[in-house]
């Protein structure tokens, strides 16, 4: 049977289309495919929300594929081994408190278990702005990662969400969004972004989890974006919190939820 390459673009274009149509209004919107994000939305998805996952780079991940300085290991704590029994990702203690995973099948992993539990994610795809009403956030405001790589002007779309996660990491993209554009201030001891500080992985680490939390109605931090926005320092290779942390913000958010949310 020949092969119709017409039939092969309609093929990607109806079915893209039919996703992206169906997740434009959803419980959860996340911004950031990073470990903290994936495990959010895993979490999320497996209680049954409907929530999508928006990655402004074309591989999902963040920072996990490269382990420390490129070299494919990660470090996790005892306290996070939990998750990866969930996930049924390997791993090694090397000394007390001190386990080793290879950081390819730590992330791929998640990415696929959190795609088989009913999360769906758009890749190449960054929140230029968030949807506001009555000083709360309600979703997210999108467009092309080329788009906004090449300076474009082309007018973004819109998704409307119940709650909104930043888990974009170091970079802090929807709260940075918030703090400069929206009416209000940040739960922060300063109104502001804190910034991040430099590496200190203990303190880090319990950090992490504390700053997993809401830092402007209807938007929650999570993994190294919480650090960044409440002024705690870097942790480093070492992966526990921010896996810690996506499931902590994924609990908080089912609790916030409406029951009749699908």
């Amino acid at each position: 049977m020949e092969l119709d390459e017409v039939i092969i673009t309609k093929a990607i274009v109806e079915q893209f289309f039919r996703k992206f149509a169906d997740h434009v209004e959803t419980d959860i919107a996340i911004a950031g495919g990073g470990p903290s994000g994936l495990v959010a939305g895993y979490f999320l998805a497996k209680a049954g929300k409907k929530v999508v996952l928006f990655e402004r780079k074309l591989s999902v991940g963040g920072g996990m594929w490269g382990g420390g300085m490129l070299f494919n290991e990660i470090v996790v704590q005892k306290a996070a081994l939990p998750i990866l029994d969930e996930f049924g990702i390997s791993y090694r203690e090397f000394q007390k408190n001190y386990y080793t995973a290879d950081s390819v099948e730590s992330i791929s992993t998640l990415i696929s278990k959190s795609m088989q539990a009913g999360l769906t994610i758009f890749n190449c795809v960054s929140a230029e702005d968030v949807l506001m009403r009555k000083s709360r956030v309600t979703g997210l405001v999108l467009n092309w990662s080329a788009v906004e790589m090449t300076r474009l002007h082309v007018d973004p779309l819109a998704v409307r969400s119940q709650f909104i996660v930043d888990a974009t990491g170091h970079e802090t993209s929807v709260v940075r969004l918030v703090q400069e554009k929206v009416p209000g201030k940040l739960k922060t001891p300063s109104g502001k972004i804190e910034g991040e500080k430099s590496m200190w992985s203990d303190k880090a680490e319990s950090l992490t989890l504390k700053n997993t939390r809401e830092v402007f109605p209807g938007l929650y931090v999570a993994g190294m974006a919480a650090n960044a926005t409440f002024g705690g320092p870097r942790m480093g290779p070492i992966f526990g919190g921010m896996l810690l942390s996506g499931e902590k913000v994924a609990h908080m958010l089912l609790r916030g939820l409406s029951p009749k949310a699908k």
